[in-house]
Parts: structure tokens; C-alpha cells; sequence
């Protein structure tokens, strides 16, 4: 393709994926600037409840499933009789 028209297309092209970004609806993450954003999902009291009780849930799974695997080391290497 030639030059004269690919760099002009490309620059169209950049110049749009900026303008997107900035209107694009945001996700998860920090506040988009005024006009375009609304608070996180995340920040909300409720969701961080939510949040903690899964992080908390999972961590107990992890330690019952340590647990788990040194009660079955324990127990290949001393078996009871």
C-alpha cells in the first residue's frame, strides 16, 4: 500500500482508539474523567463485604486442603495400626 495513504489511515486510525478510550464505559478500576464516569463497582461497602468473605472463604479451603495433603503425607510415611 502506498505510504501517502497508509501513514494518514493509521494516524485516522490511532487518533480514533484514543478517542474511544476516553468515552469508552470504564471497568473495574479507577473512575473515568467527569463527564464519561460513575463511581467503581468496586468502592462500593457492599462489594468490599463480598469481597472479604471470598478472599476469607478461599483461604480456608487453601488451609483445608493443606491440611489435607500433610494428614496424607503423615500418614504414607507412619502408618497407623
Amino acid at each position: 500500500m502506498l505510504d501517502r495513504l497508509y501513514m494518514p489511515l493509521l494516524a485516522l486510525a490511532a487518533a480514533g482508539a484514543v478517542a474511544l478510550a476516553m468515552v469508552w464505559p470504564q471497568g473495574l478500576g479507577d473512575r473515568s474523567p467527569d463527564p464519561f464516569g460513575h463511581p467503581p463497582v468496586q468502592r462500593s461497602p457492599e462489594v468490599q463485604a463480598a469481597m472479604k468473605r471470598e478472599h476469607e472463604a478461599a483461604m480456608r479451603r487453601t488451609d483445608q486442603a493443606r491440611e489435607a495433603v500433610r494428614n496424607i503425607q503423615n500418614e504414607a510415611l507412619a502408618p497407623s495400626q
